[in-house]
């Protein structure tokens, strides 16, 4: 099977219901920009972590779900993948068991660390770019409200775990002075 199939090379692509749409579309915005998150999550690991690259790896995997429902302009298809509330919630309970080796947060922090730390910290902030633009795509077009909680729970859940990883690799953290 060949890679390359020129049908994107007038600026359209198609959905998994075989619909084309420009590659400017909210809906390829939206999934482009998840695969840009599951790419930064692949640079993290291995981190160095056993523990922080077992909860990448599932990431990585729901996010390609995500990839995929975005895809389909059918948000209820029953045959399609979907991200449902129980991987939300897989989130939550994750960075629960994780913050409890974290101190409190008492104010904002810089971002950046350890080299791990900072890929963290640089993959939470493309995640909210992705929250935005599925909130974007939200606004048009029906979406799995399942897969926009969690993307906006994987940002805080990325965070965690870049302060967890800098914790551990003995860097402090840096709050911004106003």
């Amino acid at each position: 099977m060949k890679i390359y199939t020129g049908r994107g090379d007038e600026g359209m692509t198609d959905l998994r219901d075989m619909s084309r749409v420009s590659k400017t579309s909210a809906r390829i915005e939206a999934y482009g920009t998840v695969d840009e998150v599951n790419s930064l999550v692949g640079m993290v690991r291995p981190s160095g972590h056993d523990d922080v690259d077992e909860k990448l790896a599932a990431v990585q995997n729901h996010l390609h779900i995500i990839q995929a429902d975005f895809a389909n302009p059918d948000a209820d298809d029953p045959d399609a993948p979907h991200i449902e509330a129980d991987h939300v919630e897989r989130l939550e309970s994750w960075m629960d068991d994780f913050d409890d080796e974290l101190d409190p947060l008492e104010s904002f922090i810089l971002p950046g660390g350890s080299d791990t730390g900072a890929k963290l910290h640089h993959a939470r902030s493309v995640c909210r770019r992705a929250e935005r633009r599925a909130v974007a795509l939200a606004s048009d077009e029906p979406v799995n409200d399942a897969a926009v909680a969690y993307l906006n729970r994987l940002s805080d859940a990325l965070f965690v775990w870049a302060r967890v990883v800098n914790k551990r690799d003995g860097v402090r953290e840096e709050s911004p002075s106003y």
